[in-house]
């Protein structure tokens, strides 16, 4: 027997993503969303309401990062979400992070949050910010001895929507792309 919720925005799992911006005066501002993903080849859509200073940020400068927030910063990337850049103009420094610029868009990266997508925005639709990834860049301490980026090593959060939690991954549980062919 199953039980019906009715329409809920329920979806496992939801990243916790944290968006970085510059505002009009250059002042770093970020923000917690977990209502985006990929969205085609090369692009990632956001979803965040105008009223959002980020939202604005991204309209004026046409550019934003995308950092996941990761275990060891979830009290951080919440308040990120929680202050609001429209009066907090210092909150990234009140989370405890710092930034640098991207070298390949106008926005900041977080330097704590240790793997970060450099986006340029090209399309706009109602609240659907849609970016083309320039860049993807990781800290070398999350990168395993493949060259490759370690999601334990990023341990990287996700968002119960329906428990309101941030959890983490899990262990691996098989092999895409590759397992399935075992029922051809």
């Amino acid at each position: 027997m199953r039980k019906n919720f009715g329409p809920k925005t329920w979806m496992y799992p939801m990243p916790v993503l944290i968006i970085g911006t510059y505002d009009e005066d250059g002042n770093a501002n970020a923000m917690n969303a977990a209502w985006g993903g990929i969205h085609n080849d090369d692009t990632v859509m956001l979803c965040i309401s105008k009223s959002h200073k980020t939202a604005k940020n991204i309209r004026t400068s046409k550019a934003f990062t995308i950092s996941f927030a990761t275990k060891e910063f979830a009290t951080a990337a919440d308040y990120l979400g929680l202050a609001s850049g429209n009066t907090e103009v210092h909150k990234i420094e009140k989370a405890g992070f710092t930034t640098s610029r991207s070298r390949f868009v106008y926005a900041p990266i977080i330097n704590e949050l240790p793997m970060t997508m450099e986006c340029e925005l090209v399309s706009i639709e109602d609240e659907n910010l849609v970016g083309k990834i320039v860049n993807v860049s990781a800290d070398e301490r999350i990168i395993a001895d493949d060259g490759m980026i370690d999601y334990r090593k990023l341990a990287p959060i996700t968002y119960d929507p329906i428990r309101h939690l941030y959890i983490t991954l899990g262990d691996a549980v098989g092999h895409a792309h590759s397992d399935g062919r075992s029922l051809f």
